[in-house]
């Protein structure tokens, strides 16, 4: 069955990116040091034999007062064979992000690429900065683990005229390849499991927006078809530990009123919630079933065990290290836009 897609929210409006730190030392201002040619240091740099032991030295000394560094990245771009893939993750200390990047290494790293990790914190000041630093670090190809949904930043790395992929969701309109799945359906995958189980105050705990608001749309969907409205959502603003988890569960409780279940839009929210329903007397799940989204390493761990929503992550980031794989070796791929499938581990929380 094909993925539902993602009816993504694009976003036109300019996000203000945080502000340039001061230039780095170019290699002009070491050849004035040094008082030769900026062709002597580039000599003296990569090919120290050329030269006299005092020019050499006169060189290396320039270098070091002004702290530049030699970009050989920078040499490939001017000769137009850039080994450099840039990967930005929304939180790099992900484990499925992590998986993700492993996969696309295993692709690009024995044909000779070398990559770049960026993070962007969900954050869409970070995601401009970045997007406009492609602009001079101009990079041979490049793999978000999400979707681009500032129209300003779709329309500049279209520019760029390079490989682009996108991952973890699944709309209509990828700026260039795309391998992800459908959050809408992660949810409504959620709801079913919780409805079958004879569950009927529901609750939702993710991100207010992007991926977050994608699952909590398929949940309440598919809980309205059978007659269900949720009872409780809590949404937070950054996901960045098991803490985090904990507190939305505190805001949870605190609101009052009967909860059955909940569906936690990731396995961080998902563990924490766990934690500290048990930490407040709570039985998991006779008082309160958890669901999540993930399955890292601790859910089949914690007591008495996460029911979550996986999909294979490792996968996800080789297909697209293949797509851009065979872009960079002037191929087109047959498959540009790919859709992984979801699977549902139930496990002791629900």
């Amino acid at each position: 069955m094909p993925a539902t897609y993602d009816n993504v929210v694009r976003v036109s409006g300019r996000a203000e990116a945080p502000r340039l730190a001061a230039k780095a030392p170019r290699i002009e201002m070491v050849a004035q040091l040094a008082g030769v040619s900026p062709i002597t240091v580039s000599r003296a740099l990569r090919q120290p034999e050329k030269l006299s032991e005092a020019t050499r030295r006169k060189v290396l000394e320039a270098v070091e007062r002004s702290g530049y560094e030699s970009n050989p990245h920078a040499r490939a771009l001017r000769s137009g064979r850039s080994t450099l893939v840039a990967a930005f993750v929304s939180n790099i200390l992900s484990q499925q992000f992590g998986l993700a990047i492993q996969g696309l290494a295993a692709e690009l790293e024995p044909e000779g690429y070398e990559l770049m990790i960026g993070q962007t914190s969900y954050s869409y000041a970070k995601e401009v900065a970045m997007v406009r630093s492609l602009r001079s670090l101009r990079p041979a190809a490049v793999m978000f683990t999400g979707v681009i949904e500032l129209e300003e930043n779709r329309q500049a790395l279209r520019e760029l005229g390079i490989p682009v992929v996108e991952t973890w969701a699944f709309p209509r309109d990828p700026i260039d390849m795309l391998v992800g799945f459908s959050n809408v359906d992660a949810g409504a995958m959620a709801a079913r499991h919780l409805i079958e189980k004879g569950y009927r105050r529901l609750a939702f705990i993710g991100r207010s927006g992007g991926r977050g608001a994608l699952r909590l749309q398929g949940f309440r969907e598919e809980a309205g078809r059978s007659g269900l409205t949720l009872a409780r959502i809590v949404t937070v603003d950054e996901v960045q530990s098991i803490a985090d988890g904990r507190t939305a569960l505190t805001t949870l409780l605190a609101e009052g009123g009967p909860v059955d279940a909940a569906f936690c839009a990731n396995d961080l929210l998902a563990t924490g919630a766990v934690i500290e329903a048990r930490a407040r007397g709570l039985a998991v799940p006779s008082d309160l079933a958890i669901l999540g989204f993930g399955d890292n390493d601790a859910a089949g761990e914690i007591a008495p065990g996460l029911t979550t929503i996986s999909m294979d992550a490792h996968d996800l980031g080789r297909r697209a290290g293949e797509l851009l794989r065979a872009r960079l070796a002037g191929q087109e791929p047959q498959h540009a836009i790919q859709s992984l499938p979801l699977h549902l581990i139930a496990r002791g929380s629900t």
